[in-house]
Formats: C-alpha cells, sequence, structure tokens
C-alpha cells in the first residue's frame, strides 16, 4: 500500500512539558504558520474542516497539543486516526531526558502541569508514561537534550523545512532623523555625511526615486566608498543573523529629512540584496514629508 505523503501546511506540535513546544511553535510561526495553542482536542476535526474551506485563507497551520488537557493522553489517539482522514498532518513529537527536564523546570521556576502535591521528577516521570501511545504515533520524535533553544531552531531548520532554510526577511525603512530613528531598527546607518541634493535647487523637489537625484548622489567617491564598505559589511553580517535563527531583520537608513540620500541609499542596498536572492521589502517612511 502507497504511503500517504505528510502535508507539512498542517503541523501538529505535542511532547513532554520542557522539551521545546513553545521554541517550535515561534519558529513556525516566523516562517508563516498561524499557531494555536492547546486546542481541545474535540475541536480539532471541526478546526480541520474549517481549514480546507477556501474562504477561510490560511494556508499554513500548528496546532501545539499537550497534557494540560484534561483527558489528553486518552483522546488525542482517536481524534487524530479520524482527522488522518481527512489530511494527512505531520505530528512532531518532542522529549528530553528526565535529568533534562528537571534542570528546565529548576530554572525556570515554572510549576509543571502534572506537579501537585508530587516533586517534579514524579511528574516527569508520569507524563512520559502518560505519552507513549501519542510518541508511537509521532512523524518524528525529536529529542532536546542537548540542545540549546538555537540549536533546536536550526535542526528545525535543516529536518523539517529545508526549503526554508537561510531565509530571512529583511526590511529596509529610510528616515529622517529629524522625525525620529525608527524603533524597530536592528541596523542603522547614517547618511548625512553624503552630497545632499537639498542644496540643489533643480532636485530639491524630487526624491532619491529620481534618477538625476541618484545620479548626484552616485556621482562621488565617498558616496561609491560608503556602498562597497556597506555592501561588505551587510554581505558580512546576515549569514551570521541567519546561522544564529534570525528570521527578521530591520535596516535603517537616515539622513537629514529622509527624502533623498537615505532614500536613494536605500533603493541600491535594496535591490543589491535582490540580486543575491533576498527577500526585501522597502518603506521610505519620511519621503512625502
Amino acid at each position: 500500500m502507497r504511503k500517504k505523503v505528510k502535508d507539512d501546511r498542517f503541523m501538529i506540535v505535542t511532547g513532554l512539558s520542557g522539551s521545546g513546544k513553545t521554541t517550535v511553535s515561534r519558529f513556525l510561526e516566523d516562517l508563516g504558520y498561524y499557531c494555536m495553542d492547546n486546542l481541545p482536542s474535540k475541536l480539532i476535526p471541526g478546526f480541520v474542516d474549517l481549514w480546507k474551506r477556501e474562504e477561510v485563507k490560511i494556508d499554513k497551520v500548528a496546532l501545539v497539543l499537550d497534557i494540560r488537557e484534561a483527558g489528553f493522553s486518552d483522546k488525542f489517539p482517536s481524534v487524530l486516526a479520524l482527522i488522518r482522514k481527512k489530511i494527512m498532518p505531520r505530528v512532531i513529537f518532542l522529549e528530553a531526558s528526565n535529568d533534562t527536564l528537571i534542570k528546565r523546570y529548576s530554572e525556570s521556576r515554572r510549576p509543571h502541569p502534572l506537579a501537585g502535591e508530587k516533586t517534579v521528577i514524579d511528574a516527569v516521570v508520569k507524563e512520559r508514561k502518560s505519552l507513549e501511545k501519542i510518541r508511537a504515533l509521532a512523524d518524528e520524535v525529536i529529542d532536546t537534550s542537548t540542545m540549546s533553544i538555537n540549536d533546536l531552531r536550526k535542526f528545525l531548520e535543516r529536518r523539517f523545512l529545508p526549503a526554508q532554510a537561510g531565509k530571512i526577511q529583511i526590511a529596509i525603512v529610510s528616515f529622517g532623523y529629524k522625525y525620529g530613528v525608527p524603533i524597530d531598527s536592528d541596523l542603522v546607518f547614517d547618511t548625512r555625511f553624503l552630497p545632499n541634493p537639498h542644496y540643489v535647487e533643480h532636485l530639491r523637489d524630487m526624491s532619491g526615486k529620481n534618477s538625476r537625484v541618484k545620479d548626484y548622489i552616485f556621482d562621488s567617491e565617498i558616496t561609491l566608498t560608503f556602498m562597497s564598505q556597506l555592501y561588505d559589511f551587510i554581505g558580512y553580517l546576515l549569514p551570521k543573523f541567519i546561522e544564529e535563527g534570525k528570521s527578521h531583520l530591520t535596516i535603517s537608513i537616515g539622513c537629514t529629512g529622509g527624502r533623498h540620500r537615505s532614500v536613494a541609499v536605500s533603493e541600491a542596498l535594496g535591490k543589491w540584496l535582490k540580486e543575491r536572492k533576498y527577500k526585501i521589502r522597502i518603506h521610505h517612511r519620511d519621503i512625502h514629508k
């Protein structure tokens, strides 16, 4: 019998408490998944039907399910069998050694969902035992005992979503210093030392998107040297950010008013990044002020 292909547009993340389910959920959310935490098992079949309707327009979904739901270990196997008649979700089960889980709970100072009057080790052992059947149903089992948060994110990129590995969303924002630096900036570059078209009468009312303004700014050894070093710096940093699991980066480029130099440099940087297959978005915040 031919094995059905798993639909990676619908993920179910489950496993032991403290094993990294929140990290997986945030990772998937960064990749555009609509994530839901602790949806009751009995509601999942109805949610699947809703998700499949064209008018809903939710492309990718990830459900985080675990022992917090009363009777989860008994309910979920039959629910999974039911929804597998409709779709073939990928079920990811996370686990870690008892010692690792105890250490994590000790460091976080959060109570285990099954702790009650029991010790943490008693709760961990009980949960592991109760989830044995669900673990056996999983498509992928990940042991996070030796993984940091960054290690887990890198593993997920390599193992489950190879087509997405190495991707980063880059926003380039031009701005005027007189209106303030964008608060969500990761990197900020000041272009106020470059030739200023504001002082050239026939260029003053144009923006940095105009070819004549661009020619004026880039017809300067200072600008060419700056751009060369900017490209080298950004080219060096991006692989480092990707390696550390960063999924979004905002590069802000400022000049005095945000109309000429910052706009032209942002456009040039955006073109350079596109040529290198990076996914970018450019926003000229103050161009019309």
